[in-house]
């Protein structure tokens, strides 16, 4: 399979969990400045209780995030096809870039919407924004057990994200192509391949 320009009658493929765990990093890091600032605020209900809500909060937003459309996906990676020869498949620095690009203004207003929480409840959202993080992380994880089970990384056709780079699961996914586990930069998951991979 081709990396770099598209082969004639290929087409550019991203990873899966790549796009999945793409918003992870600045979602929990955006979440952590946010909650440190704000326990640093009384706010209405006060720190403790504050603390408390946003505790419920992550657990919440971690579960809701990692568990949903987990059918979705199941349906997708069982008909997942070979990718072709002349399929590209683009670099995960190229996925994780495009997706924080395009939402960059989305993670900056949930960022601010996270400070101005604390006013009134301290360090909840942040703690929100922080389980979204960790949710999208556990997904990621989810996917890269079930690549390694049957051996195989799940692509997804650049043209059929949104309009944004994300929602690989979405209602314009027709289905995944298919590559062995060494293919691509990205290890099962979609994190950073450490290590060669014997082919």
């Amino acid at each position: 399979m081709a990396r770099g320009s598209q082969g004639r009658g290929g087409q550019g493929l991203a990873r899966v969990a790549v796009v999945v765990r793409a918003g992870a990093a600045p979602l929990c890091g955006a979440g952590v400045f946010a909650a440190g600032v704000g326990v640093l605020v009384p706010g209405f209900t006060g720190r403790r209780i504050g603390v408390m809500a946003g505790a419920a909060l992550f657990l919440v937003a971690a579960a809701l995030v990692s568990y949903g459309r987990r059918k979705r996906y199941g349906a997708l990676a069982r008909g997942a096809a070979k990718a072709g020869r002349h399929d590209v498949l683009q670099d995960r620095a190229v996925t994780v870039r495009n997706w924080r690009h395009a939402h960059r203004w989305w993670l900056l207003l949930a960022f601010l919407a996270a400070l101005g929480s604390s006013l009134a409840v301290p360090a909840a959202g942040g703690m929100l924004l922080v389980g979204a993080g960790v949710g999208l992380r556990l997904k990621a994880a989810w996917l890269g057990r079930r690549e390694r089970a049957e051996d195989m990384l799940l692509w997804v056709r650049v043209d059929w994200l949104d309009a944004r780079g994300g929602r690989p699961a979405g209602p314009a996914v027709k289905g995944y192509r298919g590559t062995g586990i060494a293919a691509g930069d990205a290890a099962p998951g979609g994190a950073r391949r450490r290590t060669a991979v014997p082919v």
